[in-house]
């Protein structure tokens, strides 16, 4: 085989075509053109012609458009859908079918469908499951894939009844470079305006643009600048964005929107957006489907935020027999809120019960029950025949109990699940409407969950953004004491740092019990070792019983590994350690002229913050406004040169996960990480 002489990073596209083309073999007749080139190829292969590298590439993707193309929709639910949605089904569907054999695992569904919207329980996937997997394959093509769409989004009569609503919502066309077209939801884009119009009014750094005409491209020219994506993060989650280090004059320069936007960016992947392919340029030209994307995320994360036990102990009341409050950790926020949601329709003695936010709401039924039960003295139940005058009737009660909202009675008749989620999050943060005695608290071991060790809190988020920002779809951690248990997501993040260091038929894909997740977490520790980690005393059992010091211990190798490898790479293939970034960046403080040094990443002198200030000025000399900054002596002054340091790194390009408590406080092992983050950011501005 010809694929160790190659560059590195075409490794994994000819390994994949392989498989492909040689499964093709298998498969085709020995008149299918694609197989005869396969062999052809192959004794080329044999022969040393490194030729088949570039047909290995084109046979790859025209394999995938030839598998894409062979996407059929069943001809009895031709009519189900509407084009936009089956185009969705295709290009979700393929992403995971990577050898363009039309099939996927069964493992890989629940990503899938949570990427359309659909939020399935485990039971309900399972039973679909059973309903179309009828050769008991553990697989499902696209034909099967559409079946279940149909029976979970209602069922054929049902759906075929909401093609109307849905092609009434109006799809906006972008025609890009090249003759690209992107679309989006102008329904959405009003929402979010009017979102934005609401957390942003009053603003001072933004009264020449708020409010914004909703239903004009207004947006995209306010986000520009990338102001207001830094003050909707801080909404999101307040004091990510420190506002000393925005660029907020008018007639800003294209630098400054830039830098703005490297900051915005930044701040929005440190709070757990995937910010995969979205770079300061495409902001500041507003560019429509990237724009909305980031918008929608980090609108998510602040209506979602306060749906945690730690917010509210009360959502114990959700409990499904038998499950522990560790379970009910597991659950993504999505999850809880369809529990709370189907909790009080269950309170009402409602016989339905919703499974997405979706095609179960657009007839605003189940939306006038839960409000009803929530506050029986103010919303009425609805009257009306009429779906848009139901859906008003539900708005008009969402009114009576204060809740602030940004859907229309159009979007929940149409079904949008993106607006329909916000505001059930909405309804849940104005009046959750669950009650629980002291009592009744004292039941539950809340101790031993620790959800309020503050040290052990921050360092978990931190890791937890960190891995949540590498864009793998099929990673997405919400708490990662409970969801490393199982060995995948680790096993994940290792082969996303080291890629083909996993051999995954090793895996246990579905751990049904603790047997094959303590096997997962085996295989992990086993693979930390061959990357060189000190895991003394740790083993896979200490994983799956989430034991909370050796679970970071061994993330923070993971991410240690990950940053100085990047270095490694830009740098030009020397190994670097801590001390080697340690000089670096007394090589650049000195060189700019400046006398603060340090002996190593726990000298307690970068407790003040005004090293790494003076690190970001030499890699930037315009980045620091030196009115802001103080001796850092009393903690105040610290935490607020930790704050202005955060941002200022961000501001310039590094993409840096640390908490300013990190700084005060001296971890060493975060400060290496931003420090490391700077030194890649120099590094990528040399190459480019």
């Amino acid at each position: 085989s010809p694929c160790p002489r190659i560059f590195p990073a075409l490794r994994a596209r000819v390994s994949l075509s392989c498989r492909a083309l040689r499964r093709c073999e298998q498969s085709g007749t020995p008149s299918d053109p694609l197989a005869r080139l396969w062999r052809f190829e192959r004794e080329r292969a044999r022969s040393g012609s490194l030729g088949i590298l570039v047909v290995f590439s084109r046979l790859a993707w025209s394999g995938r458009e030839k598998s894409m193309a062979t996407y059929l929709v069943p001809s009895e639910f031709a009519t189900t859908f509407t084009p936009r949605e089956v185009a969705d089904f295709k290009s979700n569907f393929g992403q995971f079918d990577a050898n363009g054999d039309g099939q996927i695992d069964i493992v890989e569904l629940s990503t899938v469908l949570r990427q359309l919207g659909e939020t399935v329980s485990s039971e309900t996937l399972q039973k679909h499951i059973s309903d179309v997997d009828l050769d008991g394959s553990q697989t499902i093509d696209f034909a099967e894939f559409v079946t279940m769409m149909a029976k979970i989004r209602g069922g054929n009569e049902e759906a075929a009844a909401n093609v109307v609503a849905r092609a009434a919502a109006r799809i906006v066309e972008i025609h890009g470079a090249g003759g690209a077209q992107h679309s989006f939801s102008e329904e959405e884009k009003v929402a979010f305006t009017e979102h934005v119009n609401s957390c942003l009014r009053g603003d001072p750094h933004l009264v020449d643009r708020i409010p914004m005409d909703p239903y004009s491209m207004d947006l995209f020219q306010a986000c520009s600048d990338g102001l207001v994506f830094c003050k909707l993060v801080n909404m999101a989650v307040p004091d990510t964005v420190d506002d000393r280090a925005l660029n907020t004059r008018p007639n800003m320069s294209v630098f400054q929107k830039t830098e703005n936007n490297n900051l915005a960016i930044n701040a929005a992947k440190s709070i757990g957006c995937k910010v995969t392919n979205i770079g300061a340029n495409d902001l500041l030209e507003g560019r429509p489907i990237l724009v909305m994307g980031l918008i929608w995320q980090i609108i998510r994360i602040q209506l979602l935020s306060n749906i945690s036990l730690k917010q509210h102990p009360e959502l114990i009341r959700l409990l499904h027999q038998g499950e522990t409050l560790e379970d009910l950790m597991k659950l993504p926020p999505e999850q809880i809120l369809i529990r709370w949601f189907n909790f009080h329709l269950k309170a009402a003695n409602h016989p339905r019960r919703i499974q997405n936010f979706g095609p179960d709401l657009k007839d605003s039924e189940c939306y006038s029950v839960l409000m009803h039960q929530l506050a029986p003295n103010t919303c009425d139940y609805i009257t009306e025949d009429d779906s848009l005058e139901r859906a008003d009737h539900v708005l008009r009660n969402a009114e009576r109990l204060g809740v602030p909202h940004f859907i229309k009675k159009t979007d929940i008749v149409s079904g949008n699940r993106k607006l329909n989620m916000g505001f059930c999050a909405q309804i849940f943060n104005t009046c959750p409407g669950l009650e629980i005695t002291a009592e009744e608290l004292e039941e539950y071991d809340f101790a031993g969950l620790e959800i309020d060790d503050v040290g052990d809190s921050r360092e978990e988020r931190v890791f937890r953004m960190w891995v949540n920002s590498l864009g793998d779809e099929t990673m997405q951690v919400n708490n990662l004491f409970t969801d490393v248990e199982n060995g995948l997501i680790v096993l994940k993040v290792i082969d996303k740092v080291e890629p083909r260091t996993v051999d995954w038929t090793k895996v246990n894909m579905v751990p049904r019990n603790k047997w094959k997740r303590v096997e997962n977490c085996n295989y992990a520790v086993v693979l930390g070792k061959k990357l060189g980690f000190s895991l003394v005393g740790i083993g896979g059992i200490d994983l799956a019983d989430k034991n909370k010091n050796l679970v970071l211990a061994f993330i923070w190798q993971l991410m240690r590994y990950h940053t100085l490898k990047m270095l490694t790479e830009l740098g030009g293939g020397a190994r670097v350690g801590d001390r080697t970034v340690v000089n670096w960046a007394n090589q650049m403080v000195r060189v700019a002229g400046r006398e603060r040094q340090i002996t190593s990443f726990r000298d307690r002198s970068l407790a003040t913050g005004l090293f790494l200030l003076d690190l970001c000025a030499a890699i930037e000399p315009r980045a620091i406004n030196w009115e802001y900054v103080t001796d850092g002596v009393a903690d105040e002054d610290a935490m607020s040169n930790a704050r202005y340091a955060i941002s200022v790194a961000r501001r310039i390009g590094a993409s840096v996960f640390v908490a300013p408590e990190d700084i005060v406080e001296v971890k060493s092992k975060m400060i290496m990480t931003y420090v490391a983050s700077c030194w890649a950011y120099t590094l990528n501005r040399s190459r480019s």
